[in-house]
């Protein structure tokens, strides 16, 4: 594994000189920055205790971390009982299964980023903490979320990676970087989260951590679906609608593994459900199950753990699959390539596949001009062709 480096914002060219620069001249930034700073009246108390890491992401973001989380304990010389994971709402209600050991205050990261009221609540609670150490190393994050939160818990030691920076954050970060007591940058994109994690912990303890494959533990309960049938999850939702194999191709394979004698079940969210009378007339076998919109997080780990295999977009529940085991197919896109998905081998566990048509403009962060419009698949990801994906299944249900 390439070795990350602790460096300096002046190192990397984000500011002239080692010590903090100056604010930058955005007024939202100033609006959130005062509620951040009007929280700290009246001060706090007691000695600075414990750590804190900050993971304002989404579920597939967390399960990439998950595994490296327990490391810190032994990284940073504290106890496990004294990590507080500051996490978010979207996976809140997996907390007491995932992260047994550890301490998890779940953020509502719409409603901060939008709210200065509830910024400011926010912004008191964690002041308050008074934490003796915080932790921020993720790559792909907004300075005016993660950062802010790390600038707010004012803690003594303040230990971050280099993220992903653009002409139009480069000011904001280097305004919290600059305040880092540790700096390290994991290296150029792309290099896929989970590498990252395993770097950053690297080179924070001075000695190489090798990298894990996904994994996550999940005791739950039984599945959604009852009867004995082996089922096939088709996951076809996600929250970008570029990255969604067209619904007719899911459709097509639905087909496929109804004649293989699976039943095929629907998953997606509450704003999912606009397609299912379009599922229900395509397909009238009653061994087609609709449920899209109707299963809590929790109850997706339970639909999940216990399917055959699970054919999905390049999502959430992509990587959940993935860590439980499970056979998992991910149709991939170009946007990103290499940063979440596909899995480098290193930690690619032998379950999962990824489908992709490579094309000249990959890499282009999802800014697509190929697309006919907003809520058309990107091209990359329609190319892929049923056939291509019916083979896959058809190994991974062998």
């Amino acid at each position: 594994m390439t070795s990350a480096k602790i460096v300096t914002t002046r190192e990397i060219g984000l500011t002239s000189t080692d010590g903090p620069a100056p604010a930058p001249c955005k007024v939202r930034w100033w609006i959130l920055r005062l509620a951040e700073l009007l929280a700290r009246l009246g001060g706090r108390s007691g000695k600075p205790k414990g750590l804190a890491v900050i993971r304002m992401d989404g579920i597939g973001d967390m399960v990439l971390f998950r595994r490296s989380l327990d490391h810190y304990a032994d990284v940073f010389g504290v106890d496990p009982a004294d990590i507080t994971v500051i996490g978010c709402r979207a996976w809140a209600e997996l907390a007491d299964g995932l992260f047994e050991g550890y301490t998890v205050h779940a953020i509502d990261e719409h409603r901060f980023h939008k709210k200065p009221g509830y910024r400011f609540q926010v912004a008191r609670w964690l002041y308050g903490q008074h934490f003796r150490v915080v932790v921020l190393d993720s790559f792909f994050r907004k300075p005016l979320m993660a950062d802010s939160l790390m600038l707010i818990a004012e803690a003594e030691a303040v230990v971050t990676s280099v993220p992903w920076l653009s002409p139009k954050t480069e000011k904001m970060f280097a305004y919290s970087l600059s305040r880092a007591t540790t700096l390290v940058d994991t290296g150029d994109y792309p290099v896929h989260e989970t590498i990252r994690h395993y770097r950053f912990l690297s080179a924070v303890a001075g000695r190489e951590i090798a990298p894990e494959s996904v994994r996550l533990s999940w005791d739950g309960g039984p599945s959604p679906v009852t009867g004995n049938e082996p089922y096939v999850v088709l996951n076809f939702g996600s929250n970008e609608y570029g990255r969604r194999w067209p619904l007719e191709k899911y459709l097509e394979t639905a087909r496929w593994l109804l004649d293989q004698g699976y039943r095929a079940v629907f998953s997606g969210a509450k704003n999912d459900t606009v397609h299912s009378a379009e599922i229900a007339a395509a397909l009238t076998s009653d061994q087609v199950i609709d449920l899209i919109g109707k299963t809590t997080v929790p109850g997706l780990m339970d639909l999940l753990k216990h399917a055959s295999a699970v054919l999905t977009n390049d999502t959430g529940p992509a990587h959940l699959a993935i860590a439980l085991g499970v056979p998992t197919l991910v149709l991939v896109g170009g946007g990103h390539f290499g940063s979440f998905v596909p899995y480098p081998d290193a930690v690619c566990p032998s379950t999962a596949r990824f489908l992709n048509v490579e094309m000249d403009c990959y890499h282009c962060f999802w800014g697509c001009h190929l697309r006919a419009d907003e809520k058309a698949s990107f091209p990359c990801v329609a190319a892929i062709e049923p056939s291509d994906v019916q083979a896959v299944l058809s190994e991974l249900l062998a």
